[in-house]
């Protein structure tokens, strides 16, 4: 039996890795928790985001990308092998083909860093998968045809945009406007108008049930425990959808206006083609309610959200040795 193909999408928020005999076979935050006085790693992923909360003042947390840049590479080298011999578990003697997601910012250096450490992590072959085109292969579009297609993938750090034809992107951008970006200003809205002081994982559990892009008829609401500000005693507070929505509308609109931009640069047959398939949504940040029907609101295309959004990339990078080959023959 060959060795199967493996996709990793480095996530600024999470890491996942996709073989392609197997599946989705791990899913794990982009965390390492470092003891300074011993100078060594002790912990990655999800072992390191349970201890958090906990590390004493000789340790520290790190997250080695920040909005979608590798900001430490010994610790993502180290983060990568863990994920790799942890995702090929006892088929680690055998050395895979690995594709590797980056964002479409990356520079020439970066993507060098990146291809050596996934080298030296055990890869056979290593091919580096753009974002945009990784979301594409993943909802499921066949990216080697002529036809233009708009993937907009909304992740934790950076949200990216790109026009897709014959397996390569002919106009994109990528901004750090995210996932992240949604939960730090429910953050500070909440401690700005409600003098309350929550966390990210309470901004994160808002976000997701009664977070909204767009003006609902009947707003949700949601009751919130926090640390008072102003007293520093607990509190509870009431927030409806609407609140929420005003909260991300800076966000939101940032990531419209980057569709926009995109699509003002689209050359004439590609945006016909766009028209006619519409726009296609992936990534967690796409989860967000009504973010589809804004951006279908204010550039009068079909805009859809891709079933499986959260693990669209990371499919798309799995299977786009598979797609590369396909374009060879």
């Amino acid at each position: 039996m060959p060795a199967s193909d493996i996709g990793i999408d480095l996530g600024t928020r999470n890491s996942q890795v996709y073989s392609t005999g197997r599946g989705l076979v791990l899913s794990e935050p982009s965390v390492v928790v470092y003891d300074k006085n011993s100078e060594k790693i002790r912990a990655i992923g999800e072992e390191a985001r349970q201890m958090t909360g906990h590390v004493t003042s000789s340790m520290e947390v790190i997250r080695p990308i920040r909005q979608g840049v590798i900001v430490d590479y010994i610790v993502m080298e180290k983060m990568l092998k863990y994920f790799i011999s942890k995702a090929m578990g006892r088929h680690a003697f055998r050395k895979p083909r690995i594709s590797i997601c980056i964002p479409s910012g990356t520079t020439e250096i970066e993507r060098k860093a990146v291809e050596e450490a996934t080298y030296q992590a055990g890869a056979r072959e290593v091919f580096l998968v753009e974002e945009p085109i990784a979301a594409a292969i993943g909802a499921g579009i066949d990216v080697t045809k002529p036809f233009g297609s708009l993937v907009v993938d909304i992740g934790g750090g950076t949200t990216d945009v790109a026009v897709i034809s014959m397996a390569g992107s002919v106009v994109s951008t990528s901004i750090k406007i995210a996932g992240d970006n949604f939960d730090q200003a429910i953050m500070s809205y909440v401690r700005k108008n409600h003098s309350l002081f929550i966390g990210e994982e309470a901004a994160e559990n808002i976000k997701i049930k009664i977070g909204t892009a767009c003006q609902e008829n009947t707003p949700r609401t949601l009751e919130v425990k926090g640390r008072n500000v102003i007293t520093g005693l607990p509190k509870v507070v009431t927030l409806t959808s609407e609140e929420i929505r005003i909260a991300l509308k800076d966000a939101t609109n940032q990531i419209v206006d980057a569709v926009h931009g995109v699509l003002e640069k689209t050359p004439p047959e590609l945006a016909a083609d766009i028209v006619d398939r519409g726009i296609v949504l992936t990534g967690g940040g796409a989860l967000l309610h009504g973010m589809d029907t804004l951006i279908e609101q204010k550039t009068g295309v079909s805009t859809l959200t891709v079933q499986d959004a959260t693990v669209a990339v990371v499919v798309g990078t799995g299977k786009y040795a598979e797609v590369l080959a396909k374009m060879d023959e």
